[in-house]
């Protein structure tokens, strides 16, 4: 089957290469000129499928609002009083109730913990090398922090999900380079859990898909899809292609194609940033993966540099930097790893990802004839990039899944 796959982030790369694996044709269809250069650029970096929870938990809404005047805050509105933006936020604070949290939750770690296996699969059988970094640290930095933490404790220990509570001390025994004058009342460590480069990945799989005939496209924007008798017709610029069916898979760009559709999804735009800096001090760089939660940031090690990212921008459309989320990035930096670079002189990005209110991402068939999503990860899209994109491939493909789909197709919308 021929099949055209929108967007070469690190979720449509994967879909490319497990596709052509199941012995189709495949074309990649991408805007910019390479490979992951929107949010896969500036990923994180965090592979975290043990913490991996929605972003409306118990207790969130309420410190959400309690940021937005703040100088430094790990969230910010642009254009709050939109209606679209009203009607959104009314969901996303919904979703935050405790047994949707949960639900929520399960559904999200059901494909990070399939993805974590994928991923272990496509390193050993490629002997695949991202500059990762084993073991994951979230930071506490008061006892209300922990508290807020607390149904993500229970969900943890319910479910025997290997994890570490730490205090203070334990903390900085695994990671003697945390800043001991920064306040710290506790940290989870999930030792199973890791951290990469997502770009360097996803450069590494789209040698190994082009080695199997995938086809990539860059520079070309796909401006609409159309139901055809063969499949669908796409729009590319000022020329039209064909194929039998499509995935998209174009992160931000993904609900402007699909609306036309009568695919009234609610997603949302999420904007984030990031710092990456050259470490001076190797003794004083992290050795895991940390988190901030009380600012929801992460400071993770990529070979000789750090990345310092996050942040979540709801409302913006432009790749304007705000000096409140650099401000973000840079506070957190100083605070835990003040000695290992001079984050001022860091390169500075910003990017989109699409974001639903409840978390879990959109996978596999839509009430479209021959059109495929694979959307709606927001910032933990590469932690869910491999198991996301081998699912797509087995449903195109006409095989059952090895996970269960329940709550991550287009249907929990319907």
């Amino acid at each position: 089957m021929q099949v055209a796959v929108i967007g070469a982030g690190v979720i449509g790369v994967s879909t490319a290469y497990f596709l052509a694996e199941a012995g189709h044709e495949v074309v990649v269809i991408e805007r910019h000129n390479n490979v992951a250069e929107e949010a896969s650029y500036g990923d994180s970096g965090i592979l975290a499928a043990s913490s991996i929870a929605p972003w409306a938990a118990p207790g969130v809404p309420r410190s959400f609002l309690s940021h937005l005047l703040k100088s430094e805050a790990p969230v910010m509105l642009n254009q709050p009083w939109r209606p679209s933006m009203l009607s959104w936020m009314r969901r996303w604070m919904k979703e935050a109730d405790i047994e949707r949290y949960r639900v929520n939750r399960e559904r999200m770690q059901r494909i990070a913990f399939y993805s974590r296996d994928v991923m272990q699969m496509l390193r050993e059988r490629h002997q695949l090398d991202y500059e990762q970094t084993p073991g994951y640290l979230q930071l506490f930095r008061t006892e209300r922090d922990l508290q807020l933490a607390q149904s993500a404790f229970d969900y943890l220990s319910e479910h025997n999900i290997p994890h570490k509570k730490l205090d203070a001390a334990q903390a900085h025994a695994i990671d003697c380079a945390l800043n001991p004058n920064t306040p710290l009342a506790g940290a989870l460590y999930f030792p199973e859990d890791e951290a990469g480069n997502c770009p360097l990945f996803t450069r590494q799989i789209r040698a190994q898909a082009q080695a199997m005939g995938v086809e990539f496209h860059f520079g070309s924007k796909v401006k609409s899809i159309e139901e055809s008798k063969r499949g669908v017709h796409l729009q590319i610029d000022d020329h039209s292609f064909s194929a039998e069916c499509v995935v998209v898979a174009g992160g931000a760009d993904s609900a402007k194609l699909l609306t036309p559709l009568g695919l009234h999804l609610p997603l949302r735009a999420v904007k984030s940033y990031c710092a990456t800096a050259t470490i001076r001090n190797f003794e004083s760089a992290p050795v895991a993966a940390v988190v901030d939660e009380a600012y929801k940031i992460a400071i993770t090690r990529m070979g000789k540099r750090i990345r310092v990212a996050g942040t979540a921008e709801l409302g913006s459309h432009t790749p304007e930097l705000r000096q409140k989320a650099l401000n973000t990035l840079l506070k957190v930096g100083y605070d835990w790893f003040p000695d290992a670079c001079n984050y001022n002189t860091a390169t500075f990005w910003s990017g989109s990802s699409l974001a639903l209110p409840d978390g879990p991402p959109l996978l596999g068939a839509c009430r479209v004839r021959n059109v495929y999503i694979n959307i709606g990860h927001g910032s933990t899209g590469w932690a869910m990039a491999a198991g996301s994109g081998k699912v797509v491939a087995d449903v195109i493909s006409g095989r059952t899944p090895d996970i269960d789909l329940d709550g991550l197709t287009p249907t929990r919308y319907s």
